[in-house]
């Protein structure tokens, strides 16, 4: 059986040129439109997330999400007690680092509960977001498998990956 996977992008949403946003419309993924993406509020994302992963059957559901969703997807499996079939947190900002942009309210401090899921953390070593050590960090607290991606930036619409197969071939891994 297929699992029902779910894009969850970060702050400013996933733009056109976006991964995330190619795996949606070439994959048929679906993404959980938040309703605030420039000033999010996370208590608002977390219900969000809740409202629609709630109605799938848990053990089948993925969640891929980008930069701040990574962290929001830790403090949602905590807060709702859920377990889903896995993640995929790529990108995850440090929220507490000098270099997150401001305008966010209730994701600090960094979650660092262990998830109750399996999950692959991946980051890149020149992500403006976060140090690779940050990331490995936050992937040891939620029980994850960190993947360097190398240089990489962000892992965003940036970085030029398109439908980033290697990416693909890490989420199968949770299949």
């Amino acid at each position: 059986m297929n699992p029902i996977v779910f894009i969850l992008p970060g702050l400013y949403d996933s733009g056109p040129q976006h991964w995330q946003t190619h795996w949606e419309q070439t994959y048929g993924f679906t993404r959980i439109r938040q309703r605030d993406w420039d000033t999010p509020v996370c208590a608002d994302w977390l219900q969000t997330i809740d409202g629609i992963v709630s109605q799938q059957p848990l053990d089948q559901v993925i969640l891929v999400g980008h930069s701040l969703a990574c962290s929001t997807i830790v403090r949602w499996a905590t807060a709702y007690d859920r377990t889903i079939k896995g993640a995929l947190l790529v990108g995850p900002s440090d929220v507490e680092a000098p270099s997150y942009p401001p305008g966010t309210t209730g994701f600090m401090p960094m979650p660092l509960h262990k998830l109750p899921f399996p999950s692959i953390t991946v980051a890149s070593t020149n992500d403006e977001y976060v140090s690779i050590e940050r990331a490995q960090q936050f992937a040891d607290a939620w029980g994850s498998r960190l993947v360097n991606v190398g240089d990489y930036g962000h892992i965003n619409s940036t970085s030029n990956l398109g439908l980033w197969p290697e990416g693909m071939a890490l989420l199968k891994q949770l299949y």
